[in-house]
């Protein structure tokens, strides 16, 4: 024998919110495994509704950690207008960069000699200076500004700056500069002596 239809089919409307809610099931299938239930607009006190317009009003509180965080980063970003009311304040780069990479070297090339020194960024204090300008080069090498002296440069730069417990340094090149030539030279024959460009 064929039960019938428990689940009675009731004409909702599109706009109206749709709620769940347990019917009364009669006496002869109480004793039925599964819970019946139907779909109908439920005037009772304590309603199952899901609203998809309150998802969208009251956003979660994950979502607006996320959009308080967008706007407190925005505001560490300089915009136009503050560059051309404040032009000399620095950037964050610019004001941590000296903590970060605290070592740079500079390097002079001139038409008598080279100089190399490391440099403490904040301290301005000097770590390591190699010219062969020096008594103990100037004697000794043949031509004080060939590829040989600026391997020697490079060589006694690495050497005093790991004497001097740096290991790490960082060197940036000038306005239309390019690393090739002599200054390649030098700067190669400091990283092929240990010593790291950060």
């Amino acid at each position: 024998m064929a039960l019938p239809s428990l689940i009675t089919p009731t004409s909702i409307p599109f706009s109206s919110p749709i709620s769940c809610s347990y019917k009364t099931i009669p006496k002869p299938y109480l004793n039925h495994p599964s819970p019946f239930l139907s779909c109908a607009r439920s005037l009772s006190p304590q309603p199952i509704s899901i609203a998809a317009h309150r998802l969208v009003s009251s956003p979660s509180p994950l979502l607006r950690n996320r959009q308080a965080f967008v706007v407190h980063a925005a505001w560490t970003r300089r915009s136009k207008g503050d560059q051309t009311k404040k032009p000399n304040r620095k950037s964050w780069k610019q004001r941590t960069d000296m903590y970060m990479r605290p070592f740079m070297l500079n390097v002079f090339f001139s038409k008598r000699f080279i100089h190399a020194k490391v440099v403490h960024r904040s301290t301005s204090k000097v770590i390591s200076v190699a010219s062969t300008n020096a008594k103990d080069l100037r004697n000794t090498l043949p031509s004080l500004t060939d590829d040989d002296a600026c391997r020697t440069v490079g060589q006694l730069i690495a050497e005093r700056s790991k004497d001097a417990d740096v290991f790490a340094i960082t060197f940036e090149p000038k306005k239309n500069e390019r690393i090739e030539g002599r200054l390649f030279l030098l700067l190669n024959t400091i990283k092929q002596n240990g010593i790291i460009f950060v």
